[in-house]
């Protein structure tokens, strides 16, 4: 299994840690990874977070525009103002920092949702609310299409 699948919730010790789920942290360490790229959602109250390969697939898309356009600027400070690294310890936990906590809303809980080739992490509340408007929008979709 090479992608991010399902989701999980799981706690943040007293640490501040929080356990990457197993099947995500197979997915990262079987590519050699210690570390991984989040990146701050632009439309949702998630982290986006895979291996150092997201950030070069973002960077490839920087490389396409116009570096002298504003939106050269804009991608760049996204990507590498507005995102960061986070080391996975030898148990495959991550510090749950204040760069996660203040886009999510996350405190005590983190859900782990798979989104193909990266993965999203969540305050769990708010992971239940998209889940439920994404399902409906999918239903109605489903229904207009059907008639």
């Amino acid at each position: 299994m090479n992608r991010f699948l399902g989701h999980m919730t799981n706690r943040i010790d007293a640490k501040g840690r929080v356990s990457v789920p197993a099947q995500f942290r197979l997915i990262v360490q079987s590519a050699g990874h210690t570390e991984l790229y989040a990146l701050r959602s632009l439309h949702l109250p998630a982290l986006d977070v895979g291996g150092p390969e997201l950030l070069t697939r973002f960077d490839k898309k920087l490389e396409s525009e116009d570096p002298f356009a504003e939106t050269a600027d804009d991608m760049s400070f996204y990507l590498h103002a507005d995102g960061g690294f986070l080391k996975l310890d030898a148990d495959g936990r991550i510090t749950v920092t204040d760069f996660l906590r203040e886009h999510t809303g996350i405190s005590t809980d983190v859900t782990f949702a798979g989104a193909n080739t990266h993965f999203q992490m969540w305050q769990p509340d708010q992971f239940e609310a998209h889940r439920k408007t994404v399902r409906a929008r999918l239903a109605e979709k489903r229904r207009l299409e059907a008639n």
